[in-house]
C-alpha cells in the first residue's frame, strides 16, 4: 500500500488543532485555582506535553484507517473517531469556559465510551491503529476519575 504523506500530516493537524481549540478554552483562571483538587492532580505543566503527544498519536492513528479507507469499517471507524473528538473539545469548554464539573464528567463519560468504541472499530480495521489509542483511552479513563473527584470536592462550591 502506498502511502500518502501529505495526508498523515492533515490527520495530525485535524486532531492538534482539536487540542488547540481546547487549549483556548483551557486557561485556569481563579475559579480553577479556587477549587478543592484531590492529592494526586498532576501539576498544570504536564497537561500540554501528554496532550501534544496523544494528540500526534491519535493523528496517526487517524491516518493509519484514512489509508485503509476502502476496508470494511474503515468510514464507521473514521466517522466514530470525529465524534470522539468533538466530545474531546467540548469537554474542555464544559470544564473550563462554563465552570461546571457536572457537564464536564458527563461529556467525558460520553467521551470515555466513544473512545473505547473507536479502538475497537480501529482494531478491526487495521490493529496497530487501535493500539495507538489506548494511551489516549488510559489518559481520559484518568482524567474521568481527576473530574469526578474535583466535581464531588467542590460540589457545595460549583
Amino acid at each position: 500500500m502506498k502511502k500518502s504523506y501529505p495526508s498523515l500530516f492533515a490527520c495530525i493537524f485535524i486532531t492538534l488543532a482539536a487540542g488547540m481549540i481546547s487549549g483556548a478554552v483551557n486557561r485556569p483562571d481563579s475559579w480553577y485555582a479556587a477549587l478543592i483538587k484531590p492529592l494526586w492532580t498532576p501539576p498544570g505543566w504536564v497537561f500540554a506535553p501528554v496532550w501534544i503527544v496523544l494528540y500526534v498519536m491519535m493523528g496517526v492513528a487517524l491516518w493509519l484507517i484514512w489509508e485503509r479507507r476502502t476496508a470494511r469499517l474503515s468510514s464507521a471507524a473514521i466517522s466514530l473517531f470525529m465524534i470522539q473528538l468533538i466530545f474531546n473539545v467540548v469537554w474542555s469548554w464544559f470544564f473550563f469556559g462554563m465552570h461546571s464539573p457536572a457537564l464536564a464528567f458527563a461529556d467525558i463519560c460520553i467521551l470515555w465510551a466513544s473512545i473505547l468504541a473507536t479502538i475497537i472499530l480501529f482494531a478491526r480495521v487495521y490493529r496497530p491503529a487501535g493500539l495507538l489509542l489506548i494511551p489516549y483511552f488510559l489518559w481520559v479513563s484518568f482524567a474521568a476519575v481527576l473530574n469526578f473527584s474535583i466535581w464531588r470536592l467542590n460540589a457545595g462550591i460549583v
